[in-house]
């Protein structure tokens, strides 16, 4: 029997195939350091990791004491008729369990604790109650699955950590928008950041985690930063657009005097030119 042939090791995270783009992997690493930074400690949860992009970022933020879940089926089989039609649609052809590992060894010593299994299995306690401080939502798109997962978040979530959930806007997943809004509106969950991507959010003081986002000028690197406001309480919204701000190139200072000492029509005449 002929081996299968492994895809060769990624160089950066980048490479790892997947749907974890820049804005969404700055707003990671912000949050998480900005917890670490105030002290905020706890285990870290990924539902649904496909290959590891995402999974990759996470684990580099792991602090001593601290561990690293990611719960996924892998080439395991779907556990209902619908989810096996999803998986069979997006990725089953390109999803195992040894492609993720092998991915994710090639940035980390160790690999997170794997759990090959539908998500819902996290809803029997196995990940400890309030013991996570971000946990990471990406698996299925179905309503019922993603109300599911969202729980299983709140219940391991600890007082202020926060919750990522992906696809919450996609046209191809109004499932997850249905679960999401859900959440928003029956279930307590407060909005602290949305990009075109993923939602963040937190059943704890969603006005400290939205302080720590504005604690860096996201604007000054090229990111689009704007406030909205949901049922009286106000969300950002923050995305990438690609090139940061230049600065305005200086004069120089013989160039400055020249344009000063010259006729106010010849000086009016150089700039419309220019």
């Amino acid at each position: 029997m002929t081996a299968p042939v492994l895809a060769p090791a990624p160089r950066t995270p980048n490479d790892v195939p997947g749907w974890f783009w820049k804005v969404d992997q700055e707003a990671f690493d912000w949050f998480l350091d900005s917890q670490t930074a105030a002290g905020l400690t706890g285990d870290i949860l990924e539902l649904g990791t496909y290959l590891g992009r995402s999974a990759v970022l996470l684990g580099g933020h792991l602090r001593p004491g601290e561990k690293f879940t990611v719960c996924d089926l892998f080439d395991s089989s779907a556990p209902d008729e619908e989810n096996a039609a999803e998986m069979a649609m997006s990725y089953r052809k390109t999803l195992t369990r040894q492609a993720f590992e092998a991915n994710y060894l090639a940035f980390h010593e160790r690999l997170p604790e794997v759990i090959q299994a539908p998500t819902s299995v996290l809803a029997d306690g196995r990940v400890g109650a309030g013991s996570c401080r971000f946990v990471h939502v990406d698996a299925s798109h179905l309503y019922e699955h993603v109300a599911g997962d969202i729980q299983v978040a709140r219940a391991a979530l600890a007082e202020d950590g926060l919750v990522v959930l992906d696809d919450y806007r996609s046209p191809h997943t109004p499932g997850v928008a249905a679960a999401v809004w859900e959440a928003v509106a029956v279930h307590g969950l407060r909005p602290v950041c949305l990009t075109p991507e993923k939602f963040y959010g937190t059943w704890g003081d969603a006005e400290a985690a939205k302080q720590a986002l504005l604690a860096r000028d996201w604007r000054g690197e090229g990111f689009r930063l704007d406030e909205d406001v949901i049922a009286g309480a106000t969300v950002l919204r923050l995305a990438w657009d690609g090139v940061p701000p230049q600065p305005r190139p200086q004069r120089s200072a013989v160039r400055r005097l020249a344009l000063d000492l010259l006729p106010p029509a010849v000086t009016r005449a150089i700039r419309r030119a220019r």
